[in-house]
C-alpha cells in the first residue's frame, strides 16, 4: 500500500483537505499534519472511521524538533513514503507596498513557504528512496511566477509582495531539487491550483472548488516512475515559470 504526506491540512475547506480525500479514495495511507493537531484529527475521523488509513499530527514545518518527531513516525509505521505533498502555506500579504513590507512577517512567510517545504523534503529524501516511483509535489502558485497574466510577478492587482517571492522562490528549490533528486529517480515537480475558494464568497471572483483544484494536484503526486521531473503543472499541463 502506498504511502503520502500531505502539509497544512487543518480546514475543511482547505485544499489540503480536498487532496487527502482524493489521496484516500486512491487507497493511499495518508499522513497529514498541521499546526493544529486537534483539527486535524477531527478532518481525518471524518474521511477515515477506522482511524488506519488516514493519521493526522500536529506539525510545525517551521520547527526541526516538530518535522524529526513527525518523520520519526512515518519511519516507525511505514518505512517508505511514495508521495510528499507540500501544501501548507501562508503569508498572503494582499494589499501590501514592496517598500513598506514588515521584515518579520516577511520572514514568517519564507519560513513556511520556503524553508519549511525545503525542511520537509529534506527529512523525506530517506525514505522516498525506498519507494518505487517516489515524487515530490510543491504547491506554488501563479503570484509566483513571471509567465501567468493575471497574478505573475508583474500583473498582480494586489501586489502580495512577500507572498509572491515566497512562492517564486519555491518554484527555484523546485528545479533544483529536481536536479539532485532526479538522478535517484525521485521526482520533484511544481503545481499551480489557481485561484481556489477557501473562503466563502471567493467563487464569486472566480475561484474553484478545493475539490476542482485538488485533482491537479493529485494528478502529479501519482506520476508513474520515469514521469516528468523539475516541472510547474496547472491542470495536468505544463505552465510558464
Amino acid at each position: 500500500m502506498k504511502v503520502c504526506i500531505i502539509t497544512g491540512v487543518t480546514r475543511e475547506r482547505g485544499l489540503g483537505y480536498a487532496i487527502t480525500r482524493l489521496m484516500f479514495q486512491r487507497g493511499y495511507i495518508v499522513y497529514i499534519g498541521g499546526r493544529n493537531g486537534d483539527s486535524a484529527a477531527e478532518l481525518a475521523a471524518r474521511l477515515d472511521k477506522s482511524g488506519k488509513k488516514v493519521r493526522p499530527s500536529a506539525l510545525d514545518i517551521t520547527d526541526d524538533g516538530s518535522v524529526s518527531q513527525f518523520y520519526s513516525k512515518v519511519m516507525e509505521e511505514e518505512g517508505v513514503v511514495d508521495a510528499l505533498i507540500n501544501n501548507a502555506g501562508g503569508g498572503f500579504d494582499a494589499g501590501q507596498d514592496p517598500l513598506a513590507v514588515n521584515f518579520s512577517e516577511a520572514r514568517s512567510t519564507f519560513e513556511t513557504n520556503l524553508f519549511g517545504a525545503w525542511r520537509m523534503i529534506r527529512r523525506a529524501v530517506p525514505l522516498l528512496m525506498n519507494s518505487q516511483a517516489p515524487c515530490v509535489v510543491n504547491v506554488s502558485s501563479g503570484a509566483g511566477t513571471f509567465g501567468d497574466p493575471v497574478f505573475g510577478m508583474a500583473h498582480h492587482p494586489q501586489q502580495v509582495p512577500a507572498y509572491a517571492l515566497s512562492k517564486l522562490a519555491l518554484n527555484g528549490l523546485t528545479v533544483k531539487l529536481a536536479g539532485q533528486l532526479g538522478a535517484y529517480g525521485i521526482m520533484v515537480n511544481a503545481v499551480d491550483p489557481g485561484l481556489v475558494a477557501t473562503y466563502p464568497g471567493m467563487e464569486k471572483i472566480g475561484a474553484a472548488d478545493p475539490k476542482d483544484a485538488a485533482v491537479g494536484v493529485v494528478w502529479a503526486a501519482t506520476l508513474p516512475k520515469g514521469g516528468p521531473n523539475g516541472q510547474l503543472f496547472r491542470n495536468g499541463k505544463v505552465t510558464g515559470w
